[in-house]
């Protein structure tokens, strides 16, 4: 049993996805005492679990719809080295796949979805189904969950948000009014990144690695600097450095100015890209 394995769980409606318990997913237990009875009561019921935090488990959410499927959106994450070796696979219903990855770390990643890629995470605040529950699809048959693979060596974490901004990275805005000129020390870049407020952050911190990236400074010259600033504005050390190596690959894959001061790396006006 799931519960006697540490692993919290809670039922749901036969042949559905909706919990049968009142608080749903946040009535999740390991008491097996209180699952059984929950089983004795619901005998035919579907079992599922809470991701993120509460059980450990990280899901990436492969979609299968007549709309598009999220399994090429899944291969290019993978080549990307975005998504290593999950700790299981789980095949849907619907023909997708439930991409488990265990939880480490303490950061907060919450579940959200990206429905023009056909992918969804499945972290904090989150749930799924689980084997052998079984769901009735669009076409009136019930198929069922299975395990399709098991990690045969040690499985990897997956980092959430890298995921969701490569799957739908966010639109270019308009640049900040108060850019530094394109000259600026690393000092005064560092200063004006330090006074950007929340929903400004991101963005000028990318900005500023970009440039300090075009005007050749080493990475860890900027990771320092600008690292330092972009927390004294309340970004979290791992969203900086996320952030900063993002701009340096960004501006080394464009390249510096050209020798006739056209800049080839991200331009003053598209600035608003924060990746």
């Amino acid at each position: 049993m799931l519960a006697s394995a540490g692993i919290p769980v809670f039922p749901c409606v036969p042949f559905q996805k909706n919990p049968l318990t009142e608080h749903g997913f946040h009535d999740a237990s390991t008491d097996t005492s209180v699952v059984t009875e929950w089983w004795r009561r619901w005998s035919d019921a579907n079992v599922a679990m809470p991701t993120g935090f509460a059980s450990g488990v990280d899901v990436v959410d492969v979609d299968v719809h007549a709309s598009g499927s999220g399994f090429d959106a899944l291969q290019q994450a993978r080549s990307t080295g975005l998504l290593g070796t999950p700790a299981w696979v789980v095949s849907t219903p619907s023909g997708g796949m439930h991409a488990c990855f265990l939880r480490t770390g303490s950061v907060e990643q919450r579940s959200w979805q990206v429905p023009g890629r056909h992918v969804d995470f499945r972290g904090d605040g989150g749930y799924v189904v689980l084997p052998p529950s079984t769901v009735v699809q669009p076409d009136g048959e019930a198929r069922p969950y299975r395990v399709v693979n098991v990690a045969t060596r040690q499985p990897d974490a997956v980092n959430a948000n890298t995921l969701r901004r490569f799957l739908e990275p966010p639109r270019p805005t308009r640049p900040p009014a108060d850019l530094p000129n394109l000259g600026a020390r690393p000092d005064r870049l560092a200063s004006w990144v330090a006074t950007r407020g929340e929903g400004e952050r991101n963005r000028g911190l990318f900005w500023a690695s970009c440039r300090m990236a075009e005007s050749g400074e080493r990475f860890d010259v900027a990771a320092t600097v600008l690292g330092e600033a972009a927390q004294s504005a309340g970004l979290t050390e791992r969203e900086a450095m996320t952030t900063i190596h993002s701009a340096y690959r960004i501006a080394n894959r464009l390249g510096p100015p050209s020798a006739a001061g056209e800049r080839l790396g991200p331009s003053r006006t598209a600035e608003g890209v924060c990746l």
